[in-house]
């Protein structure tokens, strides 16, 4: 399958990437690889097999989910830089470009 250079803008857009011509064409090859493998494994007869469900026959044991008071609020928010009532205040890292 051939991917075009309006479908790479296209997906850079989306995941916020920025690329160069050449790094363009290199991610569209490697696409091409992968929808051509997709591809392989569509043609691959799957009659009378099971999905599978977990990787091992081993399963997780899983410990009981029990709340324990361990410290109070003032108590954690006491060494705290800057807090605010009863929550710590940290400084913005997600910043939108639009």
């Amino acid at each position: 399958m051939k991917i075009s250079p309006e479908k790479i803008d296209s997906l850079s857009n989306l995941a916020k990437l920025h690329f160069d011509e050449a790094e363009k064409q290199n991610i569209a090859q490697e696409l091409e690889k992968i929808l051509d493998m997709i591809e392989t494994l569509q043609k691959v007869n799957t009659d009378g097999v099971e999905p599978l469900i977990y990787m091992t026959d081993s399963h997780t044991v899983l410990r009981k989910d029990e709340v324990h008071q361990e410290i109070t609020k003032e108590e954690a928010l006491k060494n705290a830089p800057k807090k605010d009532s009863d929550f710590f205040r940290v400084p913005k890292v997600i910043e939108s470009n639009e």
